[in-house]
């Protein structure tokens, strides 16, 4: 059922975000993201803003560089669960598929502009 993993580094850890995006909280396990700068968005949205509580979300560029990493939390979600993620984040934000540091291949939000090279299930 809880095929996807999702690894996140900002909001989508709050509960509050969790329980509006996906009904349920996420037991999630402690990973980092090598290669990428964290950076922070301004967030129009209001829903989102009014969800999270915060207008400001953290934000991910790439950059490749293996000295540059990441701490956040890997989720296993369920195919919906993803979709109902992909409705959270706004236009600032693509998903997609990266290893995480523990070997484990997972989804990410990061920075639309300055995302790695596409890969087959990432989004536009």
């Amino acid at each position: 059922m809880y095929s996807e993993h999702l690894f996140s580094y900002g909001t989508l850890q709050l509960d509050a975000v969790q329980m509006s995006t996906f009904g349920r909280l996420l037991d999630g396990s402690a990973d980092v993201l090598p290669g990428f700068e964290q950076a922070m968005v301004l967030i129009e949205d209001a829903e989102v803003v009014a969800t999270s509580g915060q207008t400001h979300h953290p934000i991910l560029s790439y950059s490749g560089n293996p000295a540059h990493s990441v701490a956040g939390k890997v989720f296993r979600i369920s195919p919906d669960e993803l979709a109902q993620a992909d409705r959270y984040e706004v236009a600032a934000y693509r998903r997609v598929s990266v290893t995480l540091a523990s070997g484990l291949q997972a989804w990410v939000y990061v920075d639309a502009r300055f995302a790695p090279p596409a890969t087959a299930g990432d989004t536009p």
